[in-house]
C-alpha cells in the first residue's frame, strides 16, 4: 500500500533567490526520491517567512494570528515531517526564523521529524544548526534528525554536501515511516504535560466547571 506523507518546508531566506531557500529545496527534493523508492508519496508544502514578516511579528507583540500566519500552522500541525532552514545572522538562527517558532503553540510539533540547516557567508558558522537550532528544537519536543546540514559558499560545489542532503533525508523518511509521532498522539498524549489551552484548546481534559475557573473567567463561585 502507498502512504502519502505530508513534509512542510519552512524556509527563513530573505532574498529571492535564497540560498537558504535552495538548500531546503534540496532536501525536500532528495526526501521526495528517496520516499518514492519506498513506495510512498510526499507532498510539499514550502512556508516562505519572508512573505509573513509582518504577521510574525505582529503575532509576536500583539498575540493575533493572521488568516496567513495560521495557514502556515496549520500546515506545520498537519506535516508529517518537518525541513527547517535559516540563515545565520550575528552566529545564530535569523530572528525571523526564531519569532516564527515562538508564536507556534508548544505542543504543536510533539515527534515530528525535523531536518535542521542553516545557510552562512562564511564556514565559522558551521555549528549553528546544532548549537542553536538543536536544543530550540529540542525544547518543542521534536524528533531531529541525526544529520543536520550547513552550506557556506564554497560547500554548494562540494560533493560532500549532497551525501550530507542525502543521509538527512533518509534519516527523515526513515522517521516519517515509523509512525512514532502518530502513536505518540494516539497512544502517550496524555502523559505530557499541556499547557492550558494548548493545541487550540482541544487537547486537555479542563474541567471549566469548578469555582477557581468561575472566578478566573469573571464569574462568581457557587
Amino acid at each position: 500500500m502507498t502512504d502519502t506523507f505530508r513534509l512542510a518546508v519552512v524556509s527563513a531566506g530573505t532574498s529571492d533567490p535564497s540560498s537558504t531557500r535552495l538548500l531546503a529545496d534540496r532536501i525536500a527534493d532528495r526526501t521526495v526520491a528517496l520516499a518514492a523508492r519506498h513506495g510512498h508519496e510526499v507532498t510539499v508544502t514550502v512556508i516562505e517567512l519572508r512573505e509573513l514578516a509582518a504577521d510574525i511579528t505582529s503575532a509576536v507583540v500583539s498575540q493575533l494570528v493572521s488568516p496567513r500566519l495560521r495557514q502556515a500552522i496549520d500546515a506545520l500541525g498537519a506535516a508529517d515531517g518537518l525541513v527547517v532552514s535559516t540563515p545565520v545572522y550575528k552566529a545564530g538562527p535569523s530572528g525571523l526564523f526564531k519569532s516564527f517558532f515562538d508564536v507556534l503553540d508548544n505542543d504543536l510539533l510533539i515527534a515530528k521529524p525535523v531536518v535542521l540547516a542553516a545557510t552562512a557567508g562564511t564556514a565559522r558558522h558551521a555549528l549553528v544548526a546544532d548549537d542553536a537550532m538543536r536544543p530550540m528544537f529540542a525544547y518543542l519536543r521534536t524528533m531531529t534528525t541525526p544529520t543536520s546540514l550547513f552550506a557556506a559558499p564554497e560547500d554548494w560545489s562540494d560533493p560532500a554536501l549532497a551525501k550530507r542532503i542525502d543521509r538527512a533525508a533518509r534519516e527523515l523518511v526513515l522517521l516519517m515511516e515509523s509512525g512514532f509521532a502518530r502513536q505518540i498522539k494516539d497512544e502517550a498524549w496524555e502523559s505530557y504535560q499541556h499547557e492550558y489551552g494548548s493545541a487550540g484548546g482541544t487537547e486537555l481534559a479542563i474541567d471549566l466547571d469548578t469555582d477557581l475557573m468561575r472566578l478566573a473567567t469573571g464569574g462568581s463561585a457557587s
